[in-house]
């Protein structure tokens, strides 16, 4: 028994190293990044800049996006705003602000083509009416500061970059959302972490959907959005594309001056945790399910160790370490929800005492997301159903 139980102790310190490296990932992510606003500015030109605004069904949150967007203090620019076969009011809504903003071209989408995503088109057709030399790709759910486009344009001249993509502060509406999002965000700090994209040795290249300015050179060249028809996380995708053609792109801290909605419900989140999973399938079925299997492990094994820890015999040396390291492992998880909570989120921090109900969430959502793949059962997106089975998915760097 006692041979068991020191296995098991191993385990648990594995667990724990590991969860100690997350958690140094992130606060070296935190760090290190660099800020959009914090640069040399030595740009000495101000193109025409393109906002390309795809909005679908955004009666709720266009008005927000809008009023932020036509108080830029950058002088030469339009923002083109598309509606991508809406449902509601955000039709109206366009047409209201463009009366009032000449700077507004209004743009609505034609019926998308079999084998596209729907985010995906109506970026193309917001492309075919641009004029600007830099485009700017934002989403319906997004605030920005008033000198957010001058403080892109001027980093991106500054520094010679072909893309910039900013990280917005997440904004949370529901309780689910806020217990999840922040064990997500852990794991995103080390596969995804902007040092990586900012590292030219480094493969990884991503952009943050709700922020991004291109060249329309690079844009073009890369195959622009119909280069990624098919992708359903088409903004990782893309970046991915612009980092491996050699482009010189980067991703800066933008929390303090850009927020977006990542979820806007209970709904949404779970399908958005199964839209995460869907492409890492199609890309690698074994790996796909390798890190399900080991996010499940991670998440919920230091807390089934420390409850079978609890109630084995306390006299013997074996449960007591057990009992040690799996505790300690548990701490390490609430630690990474709260820096992820105040750092990024800025939410309370009593949000992290759900953090193994988040985690459940999180691998329950993954696992339905990987039957869905595996069933070829098509996943639902903004009012939309796709079928991915017949298309390969290439926005995650597995």
């Amino acid at each position: 028994m006692d041979i068991l139980v020191y296995l098991m102790a191993a385990i648990m310190a594995g667990v724990c190293g590991y969860w100690i490296f997350l958690i140094k990932s992130m606060l070296y992510s935190f760090r290190l990044t660099p800020y959009l606003d914090r640069f040399e500015d030595t740009s000495t030109e101000s193109p025409r800049v393109s906002i390309i605004l795809p909005a679908r069904n955004e009666q709720e949150h266009i008005r927000q996006c809008l009023d932020s967007l036509v108080k830029q203090d950058y002088a030469n620019y339009e923002i083109i705003v598309i509606d991508d076969s809406s449902v509601d009011a955000t039709g109206e809504i366009i047409s209201e602000y463009a009366k009032k903003h000449t700077n507004i071209v209004t743009v609505s989408a034609r019926p998308k083509p079999d084998g596209w995503m729907g985010k995906n088109w109506a970026c193309m057709e917001g492309y075919s009416e641009a004029t600007g030399k830099l485009l700017l790709f934002t989403d319906a759910d997004t605030r920005h500061a008033e000198n957010i486009v001058s403080l892109a344009v001027s980093h991106l001249n500054s520094l010679g970059l072909d893309a910039l993509s900013a990280i917005p502060r997440m904004k949370t509406l529901d309780f689910w959302t806020r217990i999840t999002l922040p064990i997500i965000s852990t794991f995103l700090h080390t596969r995804f972490s902007a040092l990586k994209v900012n590292d030219p040795a480094n493969k990884t290249g991503y952009f943050f959907g709700s922020f991004f300015i291109i060249t329309r050179e690079t844009y073009h060249k890369v195959g622009m959005h119909s280069g990624v028809r098919y992708e359903i996380i088409e903004d990782g995708a893309l970046g991915k594309k612009v980092k491996e053609s050699g482009y010189k792109m980067r991703m800066v801290r933008g929390e303090h001056l850009l927020s977006a909605i990542w979820a806007r419900d209970g709904t949404t989140l779970w399908n958005a945790l199964k839209r995460l999973m869907v492409p890492m399938y199609l890309q690698s079925k074994g790996v796909a399910v390798g890190i399900l299997i080991a996010m499940a492990f991670l998440l919920s094994v230091p807390f089934v160790m420390l409850g079978a820890s609890i109630i084995m015999p306390a006299d013997t040396m074996s449960a007591k370490i057990l009992y040690g390291i799996s505790a300690a492992s548990c701490v390490l998880v609430y630690i990474a929800a709260v820096i992820e909570l105040r750092a990024s989120l800025q939410l309370s921090v009593l949000y992290a005492i759900f953090a193994p109900v988040g985690g459940l969430v999180l691998i329950s959502g993954f696992a339905s997301g990987l039957v869905h793949a595996m069933r070829g059962m098509p996943v639902s997106w903004r009012g939309r159903r796709y079928s991915l089975n017949d298309h390969s998915q290439n926005s995650v760097g597995l």
